[in-house]
């Protein structure tokens, strides 16, 4: 990547990109934000990878992560006091929207020269309803937002006292923002990135910003770091908030070797982690690029465990060759285990090629994270309980059960709007009094808190069973790393795998 030979102009323009606070431990930038039961906190891997490519491009640059270090409001201010930010780019979500809004307002207060830009699945849907109403937002930057963002910044430092006129705005693709106190101009979108190697390694970012102890996910290795090797994804899930909102429906790949060179370095400047956790939407999808990867990686010397997002695409060949490049487990969407609830969600899937690939995952040596869901549209007690079954017989070695969450933007959000089923109206009521998930919809065969029980009572049929116990106590004996995942994931877990869930808000059924 070529980059702009005029640095000293844009070092004195500083970037301040924030995950801004909410519950302690808020995971903001995972699928379904939240805090969670197992102590999941996930990097912020959209501003690292928007902080590496201003960093890359000369720019003086803040990353801070609120949540993960346990920053509170006053925590946040007495920074941005400290370093002066011309521009703030603020990461949102449905769930936290109310709250970051209240952020941003803060900011604007204590700092009324900076521009500050809101980004995220949410604003890119809601960017026309956030700006009208919130004095405090200059702007937002839809969508995929690295290149917006960045010629945002290349304009201000270009521009003397760094704030824009409407004519200088209106060119940047991507945005949108307030031309005065009654319009809000939204330009044109941006084009998806096809050259993902143009970007920067997030975890440049990673390195200069954030200590990696403070992130966790329980299906990959302790400590790990987070990067994404594709963009988009052609599946036609309606729940799936990501290629709908942000990244688009068009698969997008960094080249294998891009994608090799990263984990070298990764291995190289991180001595203590142990594994590398792939956030793509499913890294395992196209057999010809997954196998040459695996192969690339064994080729390379590199040793280190890895974990990535899956559909049950691959045979017993890809899983093989994944699990000798070091591929320790999958993250998989069952969803259900009625085809018909899984054509009614568009998940694309048959039950019957759930049980080969759990039976060739297995037999490869790998492990399985299965995650399952109900409250779609017609399910029932009957299918319901399918999926229960499935979720026994497949045995993942672990499992979640959640109601389905719907998010603005999406086609399931969509269907259970014009039915009336979503009964939380408030964003911030999409969360439990402490950060977790709270059901928002309902449909025809169940209330909120039925599906709230429902949940309640797989987890335990799945968790709580003499053959499981046993299991994890071998896995939690024979490998030390292994057993420190487990019981750091297990601590948080417990208590409400014991007492079940909170249930809040039936009186909004």
């Amino acid at each position: 990547m070529n980059k702009i030979m005029n640095c000293a102009d844009h070092e004195t323009l500083k970037v301040w990109l924030l995950n801004p606070p909410y519950f302690p431990k808020f995971s903001r930038p995972q699928r379904s934000p939240a805090v969670t039961k197992s102590g999941t906190i996930y990097f912020p891997v959209w501003l690292g990878g928007c902080s590496a490519l201003l960093e890359d491009r000369c720019f003086d640059v803040f990353l801070t992560d609120a949540p993960a270090i346990g920053f509170e409001l006053n925590d946040v201010v007495d920074y941005g006091v400290s370093i002066k930010p011309s521009l703030i780019i603020v990461d949102t979500s449905t769930p936290s929207i109310a709250n970051d809004l209240q952020v941003c307002s803060t900011l604007k207060k204590n700092f009324p020269d900076a521009f500050v830009l809101l980004v995220g699945t949410h604003v890119s849907v809601a960017a026309d309803e956030v700006l009208k109403q919130n004095r405090c937002i200059d702007g937002v930057a839809r969508r995929e937002y690295d290149f917006t963002v960045l010629e945002l910044a290349e304009k201000m430092a270009d521009k003397a006292g760094n704030r824009l006129e409407t004519k200088e705005l209106s060119g940047i693709k991507g945005l949108s923002f307030r031309a005065d106190s009654q319009n809000v101009i939204h330009n044109m979108d941006r084009p998806f990135i096809d050259d993902l190697d143009s970007l920067p390694w997030v975890s440049l970012a990673y390195k200069k910003h954030l200590n990696i102890k403070d992130y966790f996910n329980p299906n990959a290795l302790f400590p790990m770091v987070t990067i994404i090797t594709s963009r988009g994804c052609p599946f036609r899930c309606r729940f799936c908030v990501y290629p709908q909102t942000f990244t688009g429906r068009k698969f997008r790949y960094r080249s294998v070797e891009n994608v090799i060179k990263e984990m070298k370095y990764i291995v190289d400047n991180f001595p203590e982690v142990k594994s590398v956790f792939f956030e793509d939407d499913s890294l395992t999808s196209n057999k010809k690029r997954c196998m040459e990867f695996a192969d690339r990686l064994i080729e390379s010397g590199i040793k280190i465990s890895w974990t990535a997002n899956s559909r049950i695409d691959p045979d017993f060949e890809t899983l093989s060759l994944l699990k000798k490049s070091g591929c320790r487990s999958l993250c998989v969407g069952f969803e259900s285990g009625s085809q018909k609830i899984l054509d009614q969600m568009g998940k694309g899937i048959k039950v019957s090629k759930m049980r080969r690939f759990m039976n060739d995952a297995r037999k490869a040596g790998i492990l399985i994270h299965g995650c399952f869901m109900f409250g779609f549209p017609g399910e029932d007690r009957k299918s319901a309980e399918k999926t229960i079954r499935l979720a026994l017989e497949l045995a993942p070695d672990t499992a979640q059960f959640y109601p389905v969450m719907v998010y603005p933007g999406t086609e399931a959000y969509k269907d259970y709007d014009e039915n009336g089923w979503i009964v939380k109206k408030n964003y911030s009521d999409w969360l439990t009094k402490k950060g977790l998930h709270n059901c928002v919809i309902r449909n025809e065969f169940f209330d909120t808190v039925e599906l709230v029980k429902l949940c309640d009572y797989a987890r335990k049929k799945f968790y709580l069973r003499y053959g499981y116990a046993w299991r994890k106590l071998v896995q939690l004996t024979k490998d030390p790393a292994e057993g420190k995942r487990i019981l750091k994931a297990f601590k948080p877990f417990a208590k409400y795998l014991i007492k079940g869930s909170d249930l809040e808000g039936k009186g909004n059924q």
